[in-house]
């Protein structure tokens, strides 16, 4: 099984799409900073995930979310998430 997923910085605006056969394996990765995505995004959290079947099939949707089209659908996609949990931007605070 081949995992597309997308992990969003908590301490700026930027996202990564990326692609991976051990989906735990690499966010410890880039948790660790052994990735230049770990070291440009800082803190993350994991904004969303799909599984497919082969690789190819995965790279053509990563393809597609890392065009416009797919980023406005990971933007409709975060704002109706809501804030995450202790923003303080949303109390206002």
């Amino acid at each position: 099984m081949i995992v597309l997923y997308v992990l969003k910085s908590l301490v700026g605006s930027k996202r990564y799409v990326g692609v991976t056969n051990n989906l735990n394996r690499r966010l410890a990765e880039h948790r660790r900073l052994n990735t230049k995505a770990g070291q440009l995004l800082g803190k993350f959290e994991l904004l969303h995930s799909e599984q497919f079947e082969d690789y190819a099939e995965a790279r053509r949707r990563e393809r597609f979310l890392k065009g416009g089209h797919g980023r406005a659908w990971l933007d409709r996609l975060e704002k109706s998430m809501g804030p995450a949990v202790g923003d303080k931007s949303a109390d206002g605070g």
